[in-house]
């Protein structure tokens, strides 16, 4: 399978489904450190910069990203999804997915996904559900910690899987019913050693700013890797 990566951070993501056996033919990135590590891992992968400028990419099997969290997370404001915020952003996701219409489109956000806004509206997923409903997507989703696959801390994460029914599967079942891709969770294995202290310099700043913010952002490749292969797998049995 193909796929093209919008809001691809440094690439944990990407990796992952490489790792489960897709090939990345595009990658959608704007921030400057995070292109720079893209470009050193994937030199020969077409790339673009603001997603607010994408018109018209190469049509691939399955897209994939995660579209800025500050918004939906539980940290922050809760102001939801909502054009002339961040999150708003989503709103490019949902139009070059329409564009491109892949077979399966593969959305990652943080479990604030699942919570009602400051405000008291619904949880922001009912919009994202919704709105791939409108587009023609059914859809299936669960709440992945990173320590399911080893990682020493829980960094719980929503992922939807979304996808064109087959002209065989039942138009009544309605959306997530049918547990295609998420049917199963990953099987816990031993936690993987922690990292060694954060060196700092003089003036007390974090050594490798730009490198801890990107993997703060970045997907679990191990998560991204085990529902890709889940992926390949159902795809493969409904040839």
């Amino acid at each position: 399978m193909t796929f093209g990566s919008l809001f691809s951070g440094i690439g944990g993501m990407d990796l992952g489904l490489e790792r489960a056996g897709m090939e990345c033919r595009w990658q959608v990135e704007i921030d400057p450190y995070a292109t720079k590590v893209l470009e050193k891992h994937w030199p020969g992968v077409k790339r673009y910069g603001d997603i607010r400028t994408v018109t018209d990419p190469e049509h691939v099997d399955l897209i994939a990203g995660g579209f800025p969290c500050q918004d939906v997370s539980l940290a922050g404001l809760r102001r939801g999804i909502s054009e002339g915020t961040r999150s708003g952003l989503y709103a490019e996701m949902l139009r070059i997915v329409s564009e491109v219409r892949p077979r399966v489109v593969l959305m990652e956000n943080v479990a604030g996904l699942l919570s009602p806004t400051a405000s008291g509206e619904p949880a922001p997923i009912s919009r994202v559900l919704g709105d791939l409903a409108e587009i023609g997507f059914d859809s299936e989703w669960d709440c992945i910690p990173a320590s399911s696959v080893g990682a020493p801390h829980c960094r719980d994460r929503v992922f939807i899987v979304s996808y064109l029914p087959h002209a065989d599967e039942q138009e009544d079942e309605g959306p997530g019913l049918r547990k295609r891709y998420l049917s199963v969770k990953p099987r816990r294995v031993p936690w993987w050693p922690s990292y060694a202290g954060i060196r700092r310099g003089v003036d007390g700043v974090p050594s490798w700013v730009d490198r801890l913010k990107g993997c703060g952002n970045a997907v679990v490749p191990q998560v991204a890797e085990w529902i890709g292969r889940r992926i390949i797998e159902a795809d493969a049995r409904m040839k």
